[in-house]
């Protein structure tokens, strides 16, 4: 390696993914207490104090997975959260009372996968869940009466709904369905009338995106993103008595990014677009002031992640790159902007290595919104490079603390993080450029990325390895089968190796979704020839650099088989190999015990691979 200084210090792999030591804060609808995650004997739980009060207290007796998901529910008085079994994705909710300190499952049926709707600060005992107990591919809604724990069947599935919709007085009234060409189409039907039928408000066509965001207070319109007549989705208000959009808010190049919305009015207040970075249209001029507050508050990113009913406490998240994510309480009534928080305080000295948005063009003339990070300490030219390829991979990476950057960075290896083609986020053309094109042009947007690298000095050639999970998994897979000339190692998390038995094996409750993925990836029944082409499991024999694949056993999106079959085909090769199965985990690692294995066997690997200054006794 070509060190002009010094790395810095080493940060240990259990400051970087071990449990965070506070998180995720939430203040009550009464504005009164604090609610966040903290472990609890080493696992991840809720925890709620007094605001003003130093009376912090667990809440929740999770002992297993941990809790990554909750909300306050309106009454003031239970935390309600979701929870699965070894990351099996059948989520249960659970509520915990405060005053009694009881603790119950809500939708005790096995196997089933259980969501919250809707809640309204008007009634406050009462939500609308979704729940696939009836027919495992179709979830129903239903009416939770929270004192009592009593479901009430509201609505039955016909059979091609994904999602159900909410008025403020808590009336099923819209439902978002799938299509037979793959599109979606949202149905909605009159507030007044009992057992009205649904009418087709609006419908999005395969190439078209589109997403309903609610109902406005009112019940006469509805809040949406759609990119018809539009290449980027656009913000929108649908009156359902004329059929009238209005458009809200717009940007040329990138999909609405976030949308903020006032608690009970209902208005949009501001929305964000992010091309590298968050950018906030102020719509409501009631919080420009606030927002300009926050901006010049403090560095980072700020967004507004919990909100009173009354409106007069916000919970302020900060991300930076180059700091871990922290919590502030601000007073609207006074203007004053209270620290609570930071998630990793042992990261906060450290020398953390900043995130380069960078735009790399394609082979074929897209912009490709990227991010490097490079290690702090030592001159950027001729690095060992990972090339992190996100997951979806309907998804993208953005700017942020990412704890994969600062651990590769801090090691030495320079990190690039690629929006490749079919990423979410850059408009429609951009998404459906990746149609059918998974281990194709796809695959050449990150080839093109890691020439790009080595153009411009940051990377060494001899030296770039294939880093993903889920598609990116998929992805490391294809680089290393496609081609092996270009990547001298790979590792892959989770990652599908067959199209064709990917697609085969969704879960029960994707199966309205089918027609999309098989527009978007390939139909196993009509080409299976196509998908095998696009397959790394039937190009093992074109592999010869290690390989680390790492798979949960309990994962419901990749089975535990996409990962054996390969895992096998190689080693009757004699290619080498190392694969790590996790019993107790799913479409990921939940477990902090589980992350830290995989994290220093993959520091190991990619340091032997790369030789990119390894850890010589094995410390964390």
């Amino acid at each position: 390696m070509n060190r002009a200084f010094a790395l810095p210090e080493r940060i240990s792999r259990e400051d970087l993914f071990g449990n965070p030591v506070t998180t995720a804060a939430q203040v009550s609808p009464d504005g009164t207490r604090l609610a966040y995650l903290r472990p609890d004997e080493g696992v991840l739980n809720v925890w709620v104090r007094t605001l003003g009060a130093h009376d912090d207290r667990v809440v929740t007796r999770d002992r297993l997975r941990g809790i990554r998901s909750y909300m306050w529910a309106m009454d003031n008085r239970s935390i309600l959260y979701v929870q699965d079994i070894g990351g099996d994705e059948n989520w249960h909710l659970w509520s915990a009372d405060l005053e009694t300190g009881g603790i119950r499952d809500l939708t005790p049926y096995p196997g089933a996968q259980a969501s919250i709707v809707a809640a309204s600060h008007e009634y406050p005992h009462t939500l609308i869940v979704s729940l696939n107990n009836r027919d495992p591919q179709l979830h129903d809604g239903y009416r939770l009466d929270l004192p009592t724990g009593e479901l009430t069947l509201e609505i039955v599935n016909p059979g091609d709904v994904v999602g159900w919709y909410a008025d403020r007085s808590l009336r099923i009234r819209g439902a978002m369905a799938a299509t037979e060409d793959g599109g979606f189409e949202f149905r909605v039907r009159d507030a007044d009338t009992e057992d009205a039928p649904f009418r087709t408000v609006v419908r999005w066509p395969a190439e078209e995106e589109g997403h309903v965001l609610g109902f406005t207070r009112d019940g006469r319109s509805v809040l949406m993103t759609s990119s018809i007549g539009s290449n980027t989705s656009e913000l929108r208000l649908m009156d359902l008595t004329t059929m009238a959009e209005t458009t809200l808010a717009a940007d040329e190049i990138v999909d609405v990014g976030d949308v903020m919305i006032h608690p009970i009015e209902r208005n949009v207040q501001a929305v964000g677009f992010v091309r590298h970075r968050m950018e906030w249209t102020i719509l409501d001029d009631a919080i420009r002031n606030d927002m300009q507050l926050l901006r010049d508050a403090h560095e980072g990113e700020a967004s507004v992640v919990s909100r009173d009913t009354a409106d007069r406490i916000w919970i302020v998240l900060y991300v930076s790159d180059v700091a871990p994510a922290s919590y502030y309480l601000y007073r609207r009534y006074a203007g004053t902007l209270e620290f609570l928080f930071t998630t990793r305080p042992a990261l906060e000295k450290a020398d953390l290595a900043p995130m380069h948005g960078v735009t790399i063009r394609s082979r074929d003339g897209l912009d490709l919104y990227s991010y490097l990070t490079l290690p702090v300490g030592i001159e950027p030219r001729n690095l060992p490079l990972v090339l992190n390829v996100h997951g979806g991979p309907w998804a993208r990476d953005v700017w942020g603390y990412d704890a994969e950057a600062q651990w590769l960075a801090n090691r030495g290896f320079a990190c690039l993080q690629v929006n490749f083609r079919g990423s979410e986020g850059f408009g429609k053309r951009f998404l459906h450029a990746g149609d059918r094109e998974w281990g194709a042009k796809m695959h050449e947007d990150l080839l093109d990325a890691v020439d790009w690298a080595v153009a411009q000095g940051y990377a060494d050639p001899a030296r770039v390895a294939i880093y993903g999970g889920s598609y990116g998994g998929y992805a490391a897979l294809v680089g290393a089968a496609f081609t092996p000339d270009v990547f001298a190692c790979a590792v892959d998390i989770v990652g599908p190796s067959s199209l064709r038995t990917l697609i085969a094996s969704i879960p029960p409750y994707w199966e309205p979704l089918r027609r999309m993925f098989t527009n978007r990836i390939g139909d196993p029944d009509t080409e299976p020839e196509f998908l095998d082409a696009r397959s790394p499991l039937y190009k093992a024999d074109a592999i010869r650099c290690p390989l680390l694949i790492a798979q949960g056993a309990n994962d419901p999106r990749v089975k535990q088989a996409e990962s054996e079959q390969i895992v096998a085909a190689l080693r009757e090769r004699g290619t080498p190999v190392e694969y790590m199965l996790f019993e107790d985990e799913g479409h990921g690692f939940a477990r902090p015990e589980n992350r830290l294995r995989f994290y220093e066997k993959a520091e190991a690997f990619l340091a032997e691979c790369l030789m990119a200054g390894a850890d010589p006794d094995g410390a964390a």
